[in-house]
C-alpha cells in the first residue's frame, strides 16, 4: 500500500505551482484537492527595470528568492551566464538550471535567508554590490542583514502575490470535503498563503481548518501560523521544496499509524 494510501490533502499553491507537489502525492497515494490562496501577477516594465538596475556585471552576486522570482526575473539577466548567482533553496536552483544559468551560491541545509547568509560568499558581504530579485512585500530579513554587515543591496520586485478570490460555489465543495472527513492536511508553503487561506475561509471552513494537520515548512512558518491564531497540529518539513513536503507527510503517515 502507498504510503500517504486515503490521506486527504489540501494543496494551496499558487495554479501555476500546484502541479508538481500534487503529483508527488498522488504517487505516495494522497487524495489531493486544490484550492489556490493567492495568486502570482508580474510587476513592473522589465525594459524599465534593466534599464535602472544597469549593467548586471557589476554586481558581485545576484540572489533569486523563489521559483517566481526565476519565473518573472530571469529575463533581466539577458542570457549572461559569466554572473555569479545565488538561489535561496532548491526549487529556486532547479528553476535557474532549466533556465540555462549556473547557482554559485545556496544554503546547504535549512533552505531559508539565515543559512544563505552562512555560505561563505554571503558571510562577510562588505564592499560587494549585491541584486536581490524577489516578490513585492516579502521577507525584508536578507536585504537588511546584508546591509547591516556592509553590502551594497539593490532590490528588484518582479512579482506581486495577491489573495485569490475563490467563488461561493467552490467554499461550499470544499466545505463538504471536510466535513464528510475527506480532507487531513492542509498545506501552508508560505506564511501568505497561510494568510490567505485563513482570510478567504468562511466561518464554518475556519472552524474546520483547525480541526485537521497542516503542513508548513520549518519552525519559522510553523510560529507565524500559530501568531495567526491558527490551533491545528502541525506538521513541519524541512523546507517548502516538494520532496521535502511530501517526505514529512510520509514520516507522519508512519508515526500516526504507529508503522
Amino acid at each position: 500500500m502507498s504510503a500517504l494510501h486515503g490521506v486527504g490533502v489540501l494543496v494551496t499553491r499558487p495554479e501555476q505551482q500546484a502541479t508538481p507537489l500534487c503529483r508527488l502525492l498522488e504517487i505516495q497515494g494522497a487524495n489531493v484537492f486544490r484550492l489556490p490562496a493567492i495568486e502570482i501577477r508580474a510587476v513592473g516594465n522589465r525594459r524599465d527595470m534593466a534599464t535602472q538596475l544597469g549593467a548586471l556585471e557589476d554586481f558581485d552576486v545576484i540572489v533569486f528568492t523563489s521559483s517566481n522570482a526565476v519565473r518573472f526575473g530571469a529575463s533581466l539577466l539577458d542570457q549572461k551566464r559569466d554572473l555569479t548567482l545565488a538561489a535561496l533553496g532548491p526549487a529556486t536552483a532547479r528553476a535557474l538550471n532549466q533556465a540555462g544559468y549556473r547557482v554559485a551560491v545556496q544554503p546547504h541545509a535549512v533552505f531559508d535567508s539565515e543559512n544563505l547568509l552562512l555560505h561563505p560568499r554571503l558571510e562577510r558581504p562588505a564592499g560587494l554590490r549585491i541584486l536581490i530579485i524577489k516578490g513585492s512585500g516579502g521577507r525584508p530579513y536578507l536585504a537588511q542583514e546584508l546591509t547591516h554587515r556592509g553590502a551594497e543591496v539593490v532590490t528588484a520586485d518582479v512579482y506581486e502575490r495577491v489573495p485569490a478570490v475563490p467563488g461561493p460555489r467552490v467554499l461550499a465543495t470544499l466545505l463538504d470535503s471536510f466535513t464528510a472527513g475527506a480532507v487531513q492536511v492542509i498545506t501552508a508553503t508560505s506564511l501568505e498563503i497561510a494568510a490567505s487561506l485563513l482570510e478567504i475561509a468562511t466561518p464554518a471552513l475556519r472552524r474546520e481548518f483547525d480541526l485537521v494537520h497542516w503542513l508548513v515548512p520549518g519552525e519559522r512558518a510553523a510560529a507565524g501560523v500559530r501568531e495567526f491564531g491558527l490551533a491545528a497540529p502541525l506538521v513541519q518539513a524541512e523546507s517548502a521544496d516538494d520532496h521535502d513536503l511530501v517526505a514529512a507527510l510520509v514520516r507522519w503517515r508512519s508515526m500516526e499509524s504507529g508503522a
